[in-house]
């Protein structure tokens, strides 16, 4: 039987749910650009990041739809999509339009009120660049800034559309087309700088984010998330200490440590915090003989927004070896902890716990398993680090063991939310 994909509205549904109130009968789309201002403190009806607001907790304040009656909502439109392949993007609402992006990093703007597709694009993505990615040819969603919308295609480009038209403003390629390595996540923005990180730790690939100018697509910074070859200059003293944790010829294999997703911008502390993914290959054994770390596959690290400078880092899985990115949606919060206010970031990770760091310097705070979890028996209350189960590591026996969660994991790209 096949299967169509399609986007709904109802006259309080998915965009309502969301807390994306269609305008008034009548109002004309007057495409506002998005500002700082206007990032930082959203009206209560708009849903400009795709978290909503840069804390990421999706919570809407609009209090229209209620437990009492959401189950009154009705059909109003819905949209087509020209594919049933994944599907995995959040809407923006702006001002009575929603934009989102669907497979083969398509972008469409719609008018809420009636479902009249207002523009659509499509970067052309070629076909051959579906075979290089684990998880099919998927977006999660754009960002927007001072009238223009941003995209990050499948094959690498960061590009940049007018608000009003869809029309292509700017595109700089954000990856090496002589590697396997992809891009599905969604951009964050950041002080007017749009920032992205890549994927294919699967395949052999050095992880990393960048930061580019909004406004001309000129990069400023790049963090890579893993050492280089030792023959030449690290980028950061930082990666010459990451080194340290690598033995043999790791950056032979790249390492991986990929920013696919888990990306947020904590204003608060000037810092762009992200997730990294799995060590490349799987088997640390050969990502380089010898073991260690493997800093900072596996990890939530934090950056300067301004200058991409390192910050901080918690490693979730030293030595990763099961494909335990650490790349599900973060979020920041102000949390009363042991009766003191704190400012944390929190993720529920794919790894099957549930963590709560300390947003401005990474101190571990805790981490607790929200599913059934055996390649841990637990956590250094001090320093965080996690008591790994040696049973479960690759060995050179043969003898199979039950690894808990497994390599789909605990807790994906799927978004979460804060109830307030």
């Amino acid at each position: 039987m096949m299967t169509r994909a399609f986007f709904v509205a109802a006259v309080l549904s998915h965009a309502a749910l969301l807390g994306l109130a269609p305008p008034a009968l009548g109002q004309t789309n007057s495409f506002v650009p998005v500002s700082q201002a206007m990032q930082a403190n959203p009206d209560p009806g708009d849903w400009l990041h795709i978290s909503r607001t840069y804390n990421q907790q999706r919570f809407s304040p609009l209090t229209q739809i209620n437990t009492d009656n959401v189950k009154n909502l009705g059909l109003a439109w819905y949209a087509d999509y020209d594919t049933n392949r994944g599907q995995e993007a959040t809407p923006l609402f702006i001002d009575g339009v929603l934009y989102v992006s669907t497979a083969w990093s398509k972008v469409r703007a719609y008018d809420a009120r009636t479902g009249k597709v207002l523009w659509a694009f499509d970067p052309k993505v070629p076909g051959e660049f579906a075979g290089r990615g684990c998880c099919d040819v998927v977006n999660r969603g754009v960002a927007a800034w001072d009238g223009k919308i941003y995209v990050a295609t499948y094959d690498g480009r960061l590009i940049a559309l007018d608000q009003k038209t869809g029309k292509e403003v700017w595109s700089v390629l954000t990856l090496d087309h002589d590697k396997p390595v992809t891009s599905t996540g969604a951009p964050r923005i950041a002080k007017g700088k749009v920032i992205i990180g890549n994927a294919g730790a699967e395949f052999g690939v050095r992880g990393y984010i960048t930061a580019y100018d909004a406004k001309t697509g000129k990069q400023l910074w790049r963090f890579f998330t893993v050492p280089g070859n030792p023959a030449e200059p690290f980028e950061q003293p930082i990666m010459k200490e990451a080194a340290k944790t690598w033995h043999g010829n790791w950056w032979e294999v790249g390492g991986g440590g990929t920013v696919w997703d888990g990306l947020i911008y904590d204003e608060k502390n000037n810092l762009v915090i992200f997730g990294t993914g799995n060590g490349s290959p799987w088997n640390p054994k050969y990502r380089g003989d010898g073991g260690g770390d493997n800093l900072f596959v596996a990890s939530i690290v934090a950056v300067n927004a301004d200058n991409g400078k390192y910050a901080w880092h918690y490693q979730q899985a030293p030595g990763e070896g099961w494909d335990y990115d650490a790349t599900s949606p973060l979020m920041v919060a102000d949390l009363k902890i042991d009766n003191k206010s704190r400012h944390v970031v929190m993720q529920a990770s794919k790894n099957g716990y549930f963590y709560v760091l300390d947003a401005k310097s990474g101190q571990f705070i805790s981490a607790n398993n929200f599913v059934p979890a055996n390649w841990t028996s637990g956590f250094d209350p001090k320093t965080g680090r996690p008591n790994i189960n040696p049973d479960v590591r690759y060995n050179e026996t043969g003898k199979a063991a039950m690894v808990q969660p497994g390599a789909q994991g605990a807790h994906g790209w799927n978004v979460t939310s804060q109830r307030r």
